[in-house]
């Protein structure tokens, strides 16, 4: 700040559980022409398609002509019918609860009111005299609107990734500080969170350009480079690297042989499933392959399953309904290509060698895969006897004797997608690797089969 206290920007306490997080900055002394507004504008457009998701599920942006509020600025949440302003580009007052309302048929905003409207509490932002500057993530104040004409640019950004909001601020001061009175220069914004924690935003003071600088010192075989802040996504010397081998072409890189000897070799996991694969097909079942995702109802109300308990990995911003979780069976999949196959002659015998995902906390990812085996038979009878003999021949493959002690065997059990009475658990290798059995009559007629039908589902990761 040239004189005074710089901007505050007061995080409270409500806003903990909608969108506990915020940045901001200020840009001086701007000058807009025609093409930078809208240039500008359309910036912060992109940012939310990619950056932010393109429902603002991450970050929202706000930009606010600072001239007409003043600071210490307030982030807080208050319950729908407290909240009145005017919204953007709208000629008069209405409640919170009116605006979701109001843009509830909105082709550009409606993507965009699920994100709070459930929520007791939704997010506000009020200057020192009570100004609304935005209700993020959905519209900003209409008293607070930029033109060509602003001077002086009050940036926010709030919402429930830090990391990302960061770098949405960084980006913005960093393409625009270039318009300032003094070139590539911000003026830094306090946070202060609610548990007295403050903050400034952005870190750098003075801004570099969108490139890699770079000189060199020492002897001549070092190089120094400078990253910008809006280069986020290098975080280590070899993404440096690629910059330059990009810069120089691929394909203008002279192909060397290694100096160093290594010799290939198949994953063991890799070579164990390409000769199962051989063998399945010799037993008379036709191999399916089918995609990763598919939609919750697959793996949990259609099997009889709660979400919860599948320890599925949910896609943050599914395109489809059908591809909402990285499947944790193979069995839906195999349901589904039966079901499109239904004028087959019968009966249809399926089997399917992939990796499911399931959450694991103990890993860096948060996930990890196993290598399944599934396979299912369909026919007017269940056909029960098949499935068992394919599950003895799998073992009699993998060298796994029929055994109490160091082979497997099978016991009665109850599965949710399996009918009572009709279901076993198969242990082997000292734990639990699948069941089989036949399938309930409701998870047949909920993937839209009419015939009885027998599974299979192993996890072949011990025998590897």
């Amino acid at each position: 700040p040239a004189q005074g206290e710089g901007q505050r920007l007061i995080i409270t306490e409500e806003t903990a559980r909608v969108r506990p997080h915020a940045v901001a900055a200020v840009l001086r002394n701007i000058t807009f022409t025609k093409e930078r507004y809208d240039s500008f504008i359309d910036l912060q457009e992109k940012l939310h398609q990619n950056i932010c998701r393109l429902v603002r599920a991450l970050v929202a942006i706000g930009t606010h002509d600072l001239d007409t509020i003043s600071g210490p600025f307030t982030y807080t949440a208050k319950a729908p019918s407290e909240i009145k302003f005017k919204p953007l580009n709208q000629s008069q007052e209405y409640t919170a609860s009116q605006i979701m309302d109001l843009y509830r048929t909105d082709s550009h905003l409606r993507h965009y009111l699920h994100l709070i409207e459930n929520k007791p509490l939704y997010p506000v932002i009020y200057d020192s005299n009570g100004v609304v500057l935005s209700m993020p993530p959905i519209i900003n104040g209409d008293h607070t609107k930029i033109s060509i004409n602003t001077r002086n640019v009050f940036i926010e950004c709030t919402g429930t990734d830090i990391t990302k909001a960061k770098i949405v601020l960084d980006i913005i001061v960093t393409m625009f500080s270039e318009y300032c009175e003094k070139p590539f220069s911000v003026e830094a914004t306090e946070v202060i969170y609610p548990n007295g924690k403050t903050h400034i935003y952005p870190v750098s003071t003075l801004l570099t350009r969108m490139c890699l600088k770079s000189h060199v010192i020492g002897n001549g075989n070092n190089i120094e480079i400078e990253i910008p802040p809006t280069r986020a996504d290098i975080i280590h010397a070899c993404d440096v690297v690629e910059d330059a081998a990009i810069a120089y072409g691929y394909n203008n890189i002279q192909m060397t042989i290694p100096k160093t000897y290594t010799i290939a070799n198949q994953l063991p996991i890799n070579k164990l499933t390409e000769l199962l694969r051989l063998d399945l097909a010799a037993a008379g079942f036709t191999e399916a392959l089918t995609f990763a995702l598919c939609s919750q109802e697959d793996i949990a109300d259609k099997l009889g399953m709660d979400i919860s308990a599948t320890k599925a990995v949910r896609i943050a911003n599914p395109k489809t309904a059908e591809f909402q979780v990285a499947r944790t069976t193979l069995l839906p999949g195999l349901l589904k290509t039966i079901a499109a196959n239904r004028k087959m002659p019968l009966p249809l015998k399926l089997f399917e060698i992939s990796d499911i995902v399931v959450k694991d906390p103990n890993t860096d990812v948060g996930a990890r895969n196993y290598r399944h085996f599934c396979a299912v038979y369909y026919n007017k009878s269940p056909g029960f006897e098949i499935i068992h003999g394919l599950l003895d021949r799998v073992m009699q493959l993998l060298e796994v004797p029929p055994s109490e002690e160091n082979g497997y065997t099978i016991k009665a059990t109850e599965g949710s997608a399996f009918f009572p009475g009709r279901c076993a658990e198969i242990f082997a290798k000292g734990q639990s690797i699948g069941k089989l059995g036949v399938l309930h009559p409701d998870v047949i007629t909920k993937f839209e089969l009419t015939m009885p039908c027998s599974a299979l589902e192993i996890n072949i990761q011990p025998f590897v």
